[in-house]
């Protein structure tokens, strides 16, 4: 039986072992671009783990309405296309199993009108522990809701997958609003998927400290 699960925008790395990232995507994910108005090319990347993976393809022209088409590979027959609107323009994506049940993930890194680089992502999902059937949202924390560590957090976010952990790095700045530089220091986060309540994936920190900018 066919699945869907409601999904919501995320606010919103190195691939895993075995990916397959056929894309025409040349910029770069920690690479806000200067003017959000800019003109982005289409985007079309196919990212696979062995034989399972997605398409995400996307005409990248308007930021306000932007189309994306997420087709699932290797799935289950009943599995459909995902068809909506961003409003946001495509980055870069990638793959890897963030929640260690042997079946891909996607994280879409989405550049907002606000030139804030944010997270979509989805999870493949099997009714039977074999071929996935459908995909799952998981849902990303607004890092303003804590306030540990969101003190001096005022954007340029930098994101990297390794072995499953999403690890999320921006500058350090002064809580005086007054004072436009950066700290020297950087906050890292690291980030694992979870299963919350009813099923739910979550991105859930696990670890942070506060470094010397290099």
């Amino acid at each position: 039986m066919y699945k869907f699960f409601s999904i919501v925008f995320l606010f919103f790395a190195v691939g895993a072992i075995g990916q397959v990232n056929e894309t025409n995507d040349s910029t770069s994910k920690n690479l806000v671009p200067n003017v959000v108005s800019q003109k982005m090319p289409k985007y079309d990347s196919t990212l696979k783990i062995g034989k399972i993976g997605f398409r995400v393809t996307c005409n990248n022209r308007s930021i306000s309405q932007n189309p994306i088409s997420i087709k699932p590979i290797g799935f289950k027959s009943e599995a459909r296309e995902i068809n909506l609107e961003l409003k946001a323009r495509i980055i870069s994506s990638e793959i890897d199993d963030l929640n260690k049940d042997n079946l891909p993930d996607l994280i879409i890194y989405i550049l907002e009108p606000t030139g804030k680089i944010n997270l979509f992502c989805l999870s493949a999902k099997s009714d039977d522990g074999k071929d996935p059937a459908y995909m799952q949202p998981i849902y990303f924390p607004d890092i303003t809701n804590d306030s540990q560590l969101s003190k001096g957090y005022r954007g340029k976010d930098e994101y990297e997958l390794f072995e499953g952990v999403l690890i999320r790095k921006f500058p350090i700045y002064d809580t005086d609003m007054s004072i436009k530089e950066p700290t020297k220091k950087i906050r890292r986060i690291w980030y694992r998927v979870v299963n919350g309540d009813n099923g739910i994936l979550n991105f859930k920190s696990f670890k942070n400290l506060d470094l010397d900018a290099n």
